[in-house]
């Protein structure tokens, strides 16, 4: 068996593909397959693809005939890949050379560990570094209420969902959802079920740039297009599918009533905390649907 699958969902990645997929190819580390999952791209990404895959044996390269939208496009990758530990990448961010080994390493000695990540520097497009940035996320709490309701409290940036993960672990999660901010769902779903380990390494480079789907969360066309592309259902009520998410993750985790209870308790809190924001978005839903009646008539 594999240890370690690799997989890049990429769209229209053509500026960084190459330099994301040198720094993996050139991994310390070399037990690990790579796939490329391609959501119809429409510039050079599959000509890139398709060279490497020449080149490496460990390569393999799909197409979706249409674009899925982005996370759809993250499990399906997952859904290939067979690796034992599994980890995303992205098409234009960039791995230290001894990141899969270091990762491995841990994953190996640490069997309550789920995820492993190392720390992350943000670069610009020019591979400039623009700061170092603090996760705060090594959940080694025992209590799986604890891990869960300081990695809510903490989160900033979503960086760790693109660590080593334990296949094992992640196919019993509901993967990454339609709807925005899905991976912190999917991190507060993990850290129900083991630790987060972080490397005291800055071995992540996340690049920032224009083109990246966060560099502008308040741009809901752009936001659209990265989750929704074919417009498939109406855009909205993202906290509220959240809450869904989470209360889901409580729900499916292997843990004890007590823990449960003291996770669904926690989300009550904050569901208090955020109704006005909850309140704003079923005005908005309900505006929504009076206006899509309204034009239904005319």
């Amino acid at each position: 068996m594999i240890q370690v699958s690799i997989g890049i969902p990429v769209f229209n990645g053509e500026r960084y593909l190459e330099q994301s997929m040198r720094s993996i190819c050139e991994q310390t580390y070399g037990d690990f397959e790579l796939l490329i999952c391609d959501n119809a791209s429409t510039d050079r990404t599959a000509e890139i693809s398709r060279d490497y895959q020449a080149r490496d044996k460990r390569i393999r390269y799909f197409r979706n005939e249409t674009n899925i939208g982005a996370p759809a496009n993250f499990n399906r990758v997952f859904q290939l890949c067979r690796g034992r530990y599994h980890k995303w990448s992205t098409a234009d961010d960039l791995l230290d050379r001894t990141l899969l080994a270091k990762s491995v390493e841990v994953l190996e000695r640490e069997p309550e560990v789920v995820l492993c990540y190392p720390k992350t520097a943000l670069i610009d497009p020019r591979n400039e570094l623009l700061s170092y940035y603090e996760d705060n996320l090594h959940l080694q709490d025992h209590f799986p209420s604890e891990r869960f309701s300081r990695l809510l409290d903490t989160i900033g940036l979503c960086n760790a969902h693109l660590g080593l993960i334990r296949r094992e672990v992640l196919s019993r999660t509901a993967l990454i959802g339609p709807h925005m901010g899905s991976d912190v769902s999917l991190l507060a779903e993990l850290s129900l079920h083991g630790r987060f380990f972080v490397i005291p390494e800055y071995l992540y480079f996340r690049r920032f740039h224009p083109e990246s789907s966060s560099w502008d969360r308040q741009d809901t066309q752009r936001q659209r297009n990265y989750y929704d592309p074919d417009n498939r259902a109406h855009f909205g009520m993202h906290i509220w599918k959240n809450y869904l998410a989470l209360l889901g993750a409580v729900r499916r985790a292997p843990i004890g009533r007590r823990e449960k209870f003291r996770s669904w308790r926690y989300l009550g809190r904050r569901f208090r905390w955020d109704r006005v924001d909850l309140s704003r978005e079923v005005y908005d839903q309900l505006r929504h649907v009076v206006a899509s009646l309204f034009l239904s008539q005319v």
